[in-house]
């Protein structure tokens, strides 16, 4: 049995989240609090570096499955005692593959406008409704170009300068130049990165997530970012529309006219009954109640999910004396002919008279 130990710091409460949580759940937390605390944004907040580095700590703990389960069995302790059997080196930084270089926090909103910039990157991230519906992380991996110093100097940050010239006593004329400074030289080379992206709950077709600075480097100034854009898969039994979902389901003559009760398997795995005792007929619809997506400003919200049946008629011919079971059961029941509609539905459109003429039961004008 696993002892839960309160520890001086309780990282599911500064993560905001239960004891229960999912690992998507905890990775989702860190993304909004680490947003909302980085010290970038909390200058006035004395405390803003140590409660962001008590937030990776955090992190770092219960987004590892054997640290979370040492930190539940014995606090910081248990993990203290335990620390030589993790590596402590050479990791990738859990944080930037969330955020790249982060938002491009860090220049006191005093960066000068006129430094250039590598050109964006926009990819296509396809996803299923199934994470689409529960909420996913997904692992990219950039294969990233960046600039590395290199032996000797290189000129920039060349510009237009006025400058005036002699040309003889009394004589002066003033004239572009060309001037440019002298930089170490940089190479161009990759490196591997791994990205996760957040497909949040309820996303629509083409949200984009950015990376920022991970984007086309730029010699003589600032990267580019990354958008990583969703697409979503064709899927099998179920088609989206805003928040509604929509599915076809086929059903047996004989369901059609006596009832049914058939189970859906919805995109998380729960099950969806739906019942009807009375008469149903082909393109009928059954509407269930926040049963679709959901909403991706409120996820405590769901659309509808919209059933249509099929239904399914005998193949082959049917013997004399099933035809006359048939005949005997549904003359019972009365159906609509040609008389009754020169009956109950010859209704003038106007009191000025018109001609009606129905054919086979049907009315025309």
């Amino acid at each position: 049995m696993i002892a839960l130990v309160c520890s001086a710091k309780d990282y599911y409460e500064i993560l905001e989240v239960p004891r229960t949580a999912t690992e998507y759940e905890i990775k989702r937390s860190f993304r909004k609090l680490a947003i909302k605390m980085h010290p970038d944004k909390n200058v006035d907040d004395k405390d803003a570096a140590t409660k962001f580095q008590e937030l990776r700590r955090a992190f770092e703990v219960l987004s590892d499955p054997k640290k979370r389960k040492l930190y539940d069995e014995g606090g910081e302790e248990r993990l203290k005692k335990m620390s030589d059997t993790f590596s402590s080196g050479g990791g990738m930084d859990p944080f930037e593959s969330f955020f790249g270089d982060f938002f491009g926090f860090g220049n006191g909103g005093n960066e000068n406008k006129e430094t250039p910039r590598g050109a964006d990157v926009v990819i296509d991230l396809w996803v299923s409704y199934e994470e689409l519906y529960s909420g996913q992380f997904v692992e990219l991996q950039r294969v990233k170009p960046i600039y590395k110093p290199a032996k000797g100097t290189r000129k920039c940050n060349c510009r237009q300068e006025m400058i005036t010239r002699q040309l003889g006593p009394g004589r002066f004329q003033m004239m572009q130049q060309t001037v440019c400074d002298e930089c170490p030289n940089l190479e161009l080379t990759t490196t591997e990165k791994i990205l996760e992206v957040e497909v949040e709950r309820g996303m629509q077709e083409g949200a984009e997530q950015k990376f920022h600075g991970d984007g086309e480097p730029h010699i003589d100034g600032d990267p580019g970012d990354l958008k990583v854009r969703i697409r979503t898969m064709p899927h099998p039994i179920f088609e989206r529309r805003g928040d509604d979902l929509y599915t076809n389901v086929t059903i047996s003559l004989s369901d059609a006219l006596a009832g049914f009760t058939i189970t859906l398997r919805h995109l998380d795995g729960h099950n969806v009954n739906v019942s009807r005792e009375k008469v149903t007929w082909p393109g009928a619809k059954v509407r269930k109640a926040n049963e679709g997506m959901p909403n991706y400003d409120n996820n405590n919200v769901k659309g509808a999910l919209y059933v249509t049946f099929d239904v399914d008629f005998p193949k082959g011919e049917l013997s004399p004396e099933d035809k006359t079971t048939i005949r005997q059961i549904l003359s019972k029941y009365k159906t609509l002919g040609s008389n009754d509609l020169e009956q109950n539905e010859a209704t003038p459109l106007s009191s000025s008279g018109n001609i009606y003429k129905f054919y086979n039961g049907l009315r025309g004008y």
